[in-house]
């Protein structure tokens, strides 16, 4: 794995961390408390919203959906952005199984790795070949009612 310069720190793309990643400018104003929720929520509290809102500083006596609520957006777009940042890791996984087909989990991982891919729009392409003998083709679109 190639190494990252990050000022004088030299680090492998495998220990990048959500929170190293300067995200867009929030669409709206967070409180410092807001900001903790959500830096836990994918750190130290691995999608767990109870043990983040706790890490955070929220009272045990806060709804979930008083948080989460108000959240919502931001929340999606920094779990965008972690898929994103796995999506290199789920690439060199299923490189990895095959240089070592027979690896424990070989399965697993591949199944994990491809279900990352696709979340983060790195699919598998498809094509379609179609061949015709009787001079031209033209596909057109489906027919709505009322044609």
């Amino acid at each position: 794995r190639a190494p990252v310069l990050d000022g004088a720190i030299r680090r492998s793309w495998s220990c990048v961390h959500l929170s190293e990643v300067v995200m867009d400018k929030p669409k709206k104003q967070l409180t410092d408390k807001q900001m903790a929720f959500l830096e836990h929520l994918l750190g130290d509290a691995r999608g767990n919203i109870r043990l983040a809102m706790d890490m955070a500083g929220y009272a045990k006596t806060t709804a979930v959906q008083e948080v989460v609520g108000n959240l919502r957006d931001e929340i999606m777009d920094r779990t965008s952005m972690m898929m994103a940042l796995n999506a290199p890791k789920a690439a060199f996984g299923i490189t990895d199984v095959l240089d070592d087909p027979s690896a424990m989990g070989a399965k697993n991982a591949i199944a994990a790795a491809k279900e990352v891919l696709d979340r983060t729009g790195l699919v598998k392409k498809e094509k379609v070949e179609v061949e015709t003998n009787c001079g031209g083709m033209f596909i057109l679109p489906p027919k709505t009612m009322g044609e």
